[in-house]
């Protein structure tokens, strides 16, 4: 089957997660994603939190599926020489090295655009272009608290707190594939390639924009309506945190199910929107309420909203989180039960779907990781094992015409 992005070369100076995310994403779909790595080391990430001694780490195996390994020593003339061929061949270099390296290595932007004039370039970066933080080191949590995330999570009683989800890594490298791809339309009507550049402070603060719109909100009226503070509370001058509370304005919390005492995650979230508290009230064998002064309208339920939680939560205390959820959805209630990584990992439905995938790994054997959380209708991306160390160096070098000899002797002055 013809993927989109055959055809599409991309030169892949990334490591560690958000660049890899990123071009991993594109490999999916079908690009040629040569990862230009250290001879001898490689991406960091493949010594990483190791399970099993001698074998590539999952931390690596997860990002770096479907994917072309070159071994590459760009310090060396020859290295630098193997680099200019490739370059000149592909249609994308990604990278996530610190401020100047690249420039260091001989590979300004005008120099890459001076070998191949439609050569798209693309970096994450910690902090944007001229931003006073610029020369700061950033990993996923110094990207959570720089982009707002972890002032506006957790409970108003304790510390910010950051995501497990990865908010500055992983998602920065979703920003950047789109804006790849975006240059890659822009490239077919001009002809010229560009630089595109994803800051991980602004990938954070693009998903943290309702707590934008609440600090708004909070500076104009001085509360926040469906936050658990109002209306007993007080606000200051900043978005507080919320714990649970849901952040479009209908009522949400984690409550307790059916075994809490022994499995820390025997617990569903509970939404309560207007439209649905008529079913909620029936859900519940609670009719009395829909039509009850004190609890028929969104506002004049919130003074009492955790009366109301604690109610649910005796509802559900002879059901377990996915008893209560089958009776619920029934009501159209929205819900969920809280999903441990073990059972995401065994469900059906996401194996099914391709969202979860089992890969066959020639170290490892088989192990577990993430498909394509895109799904498209003409197209079902493959997930192949990510490369060894070096793995096509061979090839890779071959397809830029060197011969036998030639790749023997970039292998006896160790460039490759």
């Amino acid at each position: 089957m013809t993927k989109p992005l055959d055809g599409i070369k991309i030169i892949d100076f990334t490591h560690v997660q958000a660049g890899p995310a990123c071009t991993q994403l594109l490999a999916w779909f079908g690009a040629d994603v040569i990862k230009v790595e250290r001879p001898g080391s490689g991406d960091v990430t493949r010594n990483q939190l190791r399970d099993i001694p001698d074998a590539d780490a999952l931390y690596f195996t997860m990002l770096n599926s479907n994917k072309k390994s070159l071994t590459l020593d760009t310090k060396k003339p020859e290295g630098k020489e193997v680099l200019e061929k490739l370059i000149r061949e592909s249609d994308v270099l990604v990278e996530n090295f610190g401020p100047g390296a690249l420039d260091r290595m001989g590979f300004s932007w005008e120099r890459l655009n001076e070998l191949n004039p439609k050569m798209i370039v693309a970096s994450v970066k910690g902090f944007s272009d001229g931003h006073h933080y610029d020369d700061l080191k950033v990993y996923e949590n110094v990207a959570q608290c720089a982009g707002g995330a972890a002032s506006t999570t957790g409970f108003w009683d304790g510390p910010p707190t950051i995501s497990a989800a990865a908010l500055g890594d992983s998602n920065t490298g979703m920003h950047l594939a789109i804006g790849i791809l975006t240059a890659l339309l822009g490239r077919e009507k001009t002809g010229k390639g560009q630089k595109v550049a994803v800051s991980m402070q602004d990938s954070v603060l693009n998903l943290c924009r309702v707590k934008l719109r609440d600090q708004q909100r909070l500076e104009r009226v001085g509360y926040l309506e469906e936050y658990p503070q109002y209306p007993h509370g007080e606000f200051g001058d900043v978005v507080p945190r919320g714990g649970n509370a849901g952040g479009g304005g209908q009522p949400g919390w984690v409550l307790k199910c059916k075994g809490w005492e022994t499995d820390s995650n025997a617990y569903i979230y509970f939404t309560i929107q207007g439209h649905a508290w008529e079913p909620i009230c029936k859900a519940l064998g609670k009719p009395e309420w829909i039509d009850d002064p004190a609890y028929k309208t969104a506002e004049a339920r919130q003074p009492h909203i955790f009366e109301i939680f604690k109610t649910i939560e005796g509802w559900l205390a002879d059901k377990t989180k996915f008893e209560a959820v089958d009776i619920l959805r029934k009501f159209d209630i929205p819900c969920a039960p809280v999903l441990t990584m073990k059972e995401l990992a065994n469900d059906p439905s996401l194996r099914a779907s391709g969202t979860i995938v089992e890969v066959p790994h020639s170290k490892r054997g088989s192990y577990l990781t993430v498909g394509s959380p895109i799904k498209f209708s003409d197209m079902k991306p493959e997930v192949t094992a990510s490369p060894l160390l070096g793995e096509h160096t061979d090839e890779v070098l071959a397809s830029l015409g060197y011969s036998k000899q030639d790749i023997f002797n970039l292998r006896e002055v160790k460039a490759v």
